[in-house]
């Protein structure tokens, strides 16, 4: 049976997504394109080999509209016969488009490709798919859910209460967050996987958001971010504790990993750095949108035939504290092992980006530390959720 393997990962820097973010000044196609000229520089294959380029985006609308995976792949001057497509599982995108990719390969349909995402935050905003007055939903999501789903902060809070996740837990984590990514970066961990961006107000070289002076005191100073009357009525047990402190930002950024099989690797003198071992995706409640981690889970490791203590490493995203909290805590798994360079909250959520962005971490720290295997796993909007599990290569 054919397998899949990742052979070249890379990133771009994440900046903050906004105006005067040290990204904000560069189109997202030219962004991805960027990162995909690194991806494709280091490996050194032909550009003409590929299959097939899958990249995630969230917002797929104005800059980020008309496939812009296409568009990226074009900027950077590659063959105009390669296809590519964008896909979009909210949060989880890119992480979708390895899936994608891997099982290509994995089925015969593919012998090289490239899954990739992109997010450029301060250009295209959240929700900016959805124009003021558009209903996402329809009548019938409505009538099944007659309360109304909630956005993803309230889910936040509705978690932290339902698992009874304290502030003092949530901007403890926080703080830690912005402690590990300050010190990977002043260790030089990441150095491996940037792809540094040239801009005209300099080169990028740095994640932006990550505050390296951040303490549970200084959180402890933030107002709740998404505290609200209606939903307090309605959510009486909500204690609003969740802050932009202990949330992840807005942000741009772009990341790739490249696909390809074992035989094709050691035909092409490519050099594995790990090989996708089990996939999963699950739904779950749409109201507790964040909580489809733990299914997401359970289900990756029964099929891979593992259990969480063969787990070497492990990437939660960070996309709120209580998300990962709750994880640790129903899945009893070794915090000294999860995000052990830290995660979103400090080193940026770009959408799209993000599921490449945890796995281009994550095959760089696994072949540092010698890690036999890994877990990856992302809440996504919706109720929804990716894992996969990787295995190094000896």
């Amino acid at each position: 049976m054919r397998d899949a393997v990742i052979v070249e990962a890379v990133r771009t820097p994440v900046g903050k997504g906004k105006p005067g973010g040290s990204l904000a000044g560069v189109h997202p196609v030219e962004l991805l394109a960027h990162t995909l000229q690194a991806l494709i520089g280091r490996s050194g294959i032909d550009p003409a080999l590929v299959d097939d380029v899958i990249g995630g985006c969230v917002d797929q609308v104005a800059e980020q509209a008309m496939n812009t995976t296409r568009y990226a792949w074009l900027a950077a001057g590659f063959p105009d016969s390669v296809p590519a497509t964008t896909v979009d599982r909210q949060c989880g995108s890119s992480q979708q488009a390895v899936h994608f990719a891997a099982q290509g390969v994995i089925a015969g349909a593919y012998d090289i490709v490239v899954a990739c995402g992109i997010e450029s935050m301060s250009r295209v905003p959240m929700w900016s798919n959805v124009p003021p007055g558009a209903d996402p939903f329809g009548a019938s999501v409505a009538a099944r859910y007659p309360g109304g789903l909630v956005p993803q902060g309230v889910s936040a809070e509705l978690i932290a209460a339902k698992w009874s996740i304290s502030r003092e837990e949530m901007d403890a984590f926080a703080a830690d967050s912005h402690a590990k990514a300050a010190r990977a970066h002043a260790d030089g961990l990441f150095t491996a996987e940037l792809a540094l961006v040239p801009t005209p107000n300099g080169l990028v070289t740095m994640d932006e958001s990550v505050r390296p002076g951040t303490t549970p005191e200084v959180l402890a100073g933030l107002r709740p971010a998404f505290e609200d009357p209606g939903y307090a009525e309605r959510f009486p047990q909500i204690s609003w504790s969740v802050t932009a402190g202990n949330s992840s930002p807005i942000n741009d950024g772009a990341s790739a990993v490249l696909i390809t099989s074992s035989e094709t690797a050691a035909r092409l003198g490519l050099r594995p750095l790990a090989r996708l071992h089990s996939f999963a995706v699950t739904g779950s409640d749409p109201l507790l949108m964040l909580t489809g981690v733990l299914p997401a889970t359970d289900k990756v490791l029964r099929r891979s035939g593992l259990s969480l203590a063969d787990i070497d490493l492990f990437e939660v995203n960070e996309a709120f504290a209580s998300v990962v909290l709750t994880w640790l805590r129903e899945t009893g798994a070794d915090p000294a092992r999860l995000n052990v360079n830290g995660g979103a909250i400090a080193l940026g959520h770009p959408l799209g980006a993000s599921g490449t962005r945890l796995m281009t971490t994550l095959v760089h720290e696994m072949r540092r530390r010698g890690a036999r295997y890994a877990l990856q796993t992302m809440c996504e909007a919706g109720g929804l959720a990716n894992a996969t599990i990787l295995e190094s290569i000896a």
